[in-house]
């Protein structure tokens, strides 16, 4: 009879409870704070550049941070700010569904429509190089969404061809196809508005 009862759980004062809880909380906190706010401003640089407006660009980035703390638990390493990315991107699509102005990213993409004839590779990056701040951020604005998120976080964000494929939930094959026709399409619009080649 003694051994039984001694060997039986004893319950948790419900103050040790509130306590360990609150203890989690803050270490997960402070695990968020170091491992995913350091990225908050790329989460906010892709989201301005897929919504295209600076106010629905603050509330898709503060819904996916809303998001990466919800699920921070779900996060096993690997590079945090791939995975926050990754959710930025997907707020996007669900605010883009939410507010219907879906009819770009819900059009068909045809690849053929979206790509030149003649593509070079070195000679697009020097374009791109040279161009007017201003109109290099037109030019991004202008492109398809597909290739504009590719070009964001390859350009900007410096994510590997791996990572983007990660993030954007496609094949490495084609984040380079759209990175190539992406980066002609911006040639073809500097060029088209006085960028020149180098050597012209």
């Amino acid at each position: 009879m003694g051994e039984a009862e001694l060997s039986s759980p004893l319950p948790m004062p419900s103050l040790l409870t509130s306590l360990r809880d609150r203890l989690f909380r803050q270490d997960r906190q402070s695990r968020f704070e170091q491992v995913i706010v350091p990225h908050l401003d790329a989460a906010y640089d892709l989201a301005r550049w897929l919504t295209r407006n600076d106010a629905d660009a603050q509330d898709v980035a503060q819904t996916a941070c809303l998001r990466a703390l919800q699920f921070f638990d779900g996060f096993h390493g690997g590079n945090p700010r791939a995975w926050l990315l990754t959710i930025v991107r997907n707020s996007f699509y669900t605010w883009l569904e939410q507010r219907d102005r879906g009819a770009e990213a819900m059009a068909p993409f045809d690849e053929t429509v979206h790509t030149p004839e003649d593509g070079r590779t070195d000679p697009e990056i020097a374009l791109l190089r040279r161009a007017d701040g201003r109109l290099l951020a037109q030019g991004f604005e202008e492109l398809p969404l597909p290739f504009r998120e590719v070009i964001v976080l390859r350009e900007l964000e410096g994510l590997s061809y791996k990572e983007i494929a990660a993030v954007a939930g496609i094949p490495i094959g084609t984040v380079m196809s759209r990175l190539a026709r992406g980066r002609r399409q911006l040639q073809e619009f500097l060029l088209a508005r006085g960028v020149k080649e180098k050597g012209s």
